[in-house]
């Protein structure tokens, strides 16, 4: 483990050297991290910013049933539901920046499953620290880079979430240190075991590599990709890789794409036994006609043929999930209507007799309200 710590560090300090050499031929920053809060700090003059969000939801399963829900955050039938009530406070300076991110309500309880009572309420808490425009180093526990789509609902164009973020990483707690050039950016960082800020008792603390690479190529087109790998508390061991690629086609429609391949080594009491993996691909596209209406559709294919994530009826399944949502927005307000139809290889889903289906349709309304 030292030698892994001291391989790192060796590595962090090269890239400081190296960048530092030709930061003054490139002060241009690019975003190296696909979550918006995460961007360096050009302002000199110290400010407190506070901002947050509220949402709440209603959703009808056609076959009356709750158990057809697989992804996160909406498990319920036929039912008004709160969603989550979020604070966020920043101080931001030239050099250092703190953040406190705060959610409360079943959404974000879910979120920070590998915490309770207070601790579940932590989304991000972090400390950054920028020597220079180019570089920046961060302390504490952040949301993922892996994935496109976010907690915080008003930062997503679909209400339901995807079943590559629903089993993809949630969050890191650690040391990330970003570093850009023109149009190339860089983030790598150690971080505990995916999802906890702290590991459970009398398990293995082993440390996670994490790391990103970011291209902008114009401000029309960027491109990530994320990767994660390390052993888990439980003794397994898993490496994920991830693509994330956004594109503007024009004013009125946007593409964005995300590709997720985890391999994971499970522990047979011995030894960490052959990988099995699962995978995801998704593809969104959103259409804003006028500036308060946005459509979006999602298609997503996640493939779990190993059962490492589905239930264990679901033993082999892949499943094809086929979302639209209409966006109506009004400052800070959002009402989304969605339309969800998931399709999957097997019989995983129930009817409207309790039999065994194939197939799962609901319809869910949601409003946010962000400040």
């Amino acid at each position: 483990m030292l030698r892994k710590f001291y391989l790192l560090s060796w590595v962090l300090l090269l890239a400081v050297t190296c960048w530092s050499q030709t930061a003054s031929l490139s002060p241009t920053f690019v975003n190296t991290s696909s979550k918006p809060e995460d961007i360096f700090l050009k302002d000199s003059s110290p400010a407190l910013i506070f901002n947050g969000s509220v949402d709440m939801y209603y959703k009808n399963d056609f076959a009356k049933t709750k158990l057809n829900s697989y992804t996160s955050f909406t498990n319920t039938q036929n039912m008004f539901s709160m969603g989550m009530v979020s604070f966020k406070i920043s101080r931001n300076s030239r050099n250092v920046s703190a953040v406190a991110d705060l959610g409360f309500g079943k959404r974000a309880s879910d979120f920070s499953y590998t915490d309770n009572g207070i601790l579940a309420a932590i989304k991000q808490l972090y400390i950054s620290y920028s020597p220079a425009t180019w570089i920046k180093l961060t302390a504490g526990t952040w949301a993922t880079h892996i994935g496109f789509e976010v907690l915080d609902p008003q930062l997503n164009r679909n209400y339901s979430m995807s079943y590559m973020f629903t089993n993809g990483p949630f969050s890191h707690t650690g040391l990330k240190m970003e570093v850009s050039k023109g149009n190339h950016g860089l983030m790598i960082g150690v971080s505990n075991a995916t999802d906890f800020r702290m590991s459970p008792d009398n398990q293995i603390n082993k440390k996670f590599l994490i790391a990103q690479y970011s291209y902008a190529p114009n401000d029309k087109i960027k491109v990530y990709l994320n990767y994660v790998s390390g052993q888990n508390p439980d003794t397994s061991k898993t490496r994920q890789i991830d693509l994330v690629f956004t594109s503007k086609i024009s004013e009125k429609f946007t593409v964005a794409y995300n590709g997720t391949i985890n391999k994971t080594k499970l522990w047979d009491g011995f030894k960490n036994i052959a990988s099995k993996n699962w995978w995801g691909s998704a593809i969104y596209m959103n259409y804003d006609p006028v500036h308060w209406l946005g459509l979006t559709i999602r298609e997503e294919y996640f493939s779990d043929k190993n059962h490492l994530k589905l239930p264990v009826n679901a033993s082999g399944a892949s499943i094809l999930a086929s979302t639209f949502s209409a966006n109506f927005k009004v400052d800070g307000f959002i009402f989304i209507s969605e339309i969800r139809v998931d399709h999957s290889s097997k019989q995983i889903f129930l009817n409207s007799e309790g039999n065994g289906s194939r197939s799962a349709a609901n319809l869910l309304f949601a409003a946010i309200y962000f400040f």
